[in-house]
């Protein structure tokens, strides 16, 4: 059974050095510092690697991230995984908790994140669920 969890988040973004001898790809590394809110309760650190093109807002990212907390009260953590896409200002972004990654009561934990971002704020949708139905 496919349990939603929802709610705002904060990020913050720091570009970091590129690794030696990267300099010159133009790929752009950020480390991710987040906070979640309401359904999902939970920090998450993680790093992400992103392109910009000499296309106005035509772009591409990838991140991992890690996040520790608690989802509808069962503690423990994950790893989600990004990638996104940005063409012409159209965006196209598939957000999954990598496999097997779950520690803690969200051990099997499986799902995909939707991220809303209107008026300059961060919300999820998280449609998720545990093995044998548990939610």
């Amino acid at each position: 059974m496919t349990k939603r969890a929802s709610g705002a988040f904060d990020v913050k973004l720091t570009p970091m050095a590129p690794d030696a001898g990267a300099e010159a790809s133009a790929i752009g590394r950020l480390a991710l510092d987040k906070k979640f809110h309401g359904d999902l309760e939970a920090t998450s650190q993680g790093q992400m690697l992103a392109v910009r093109t000499p296309v106005e807002s035509s772009a591409g990212y990838v991140a991992l991230e890690r996040a520790t907390g608690s989802l509808h009260g069962r503690t423990g953590s994950f790893a989600l995984q990004h990638s996104g896409t940005m063409t012409r200002g159209v965006s196209q972004l598939v957000l999954t908790v990598v496999p097997d990654s779950g520690t803690g009561q969200l051990e099997g934990l499986s799902g995909s994140m939707r991220i809303i971002i209107a008026g300059g704020q961060h919300a999820y949708e998280f449609d998720y669920a545990l093995p044998s139905g548990e939610t």
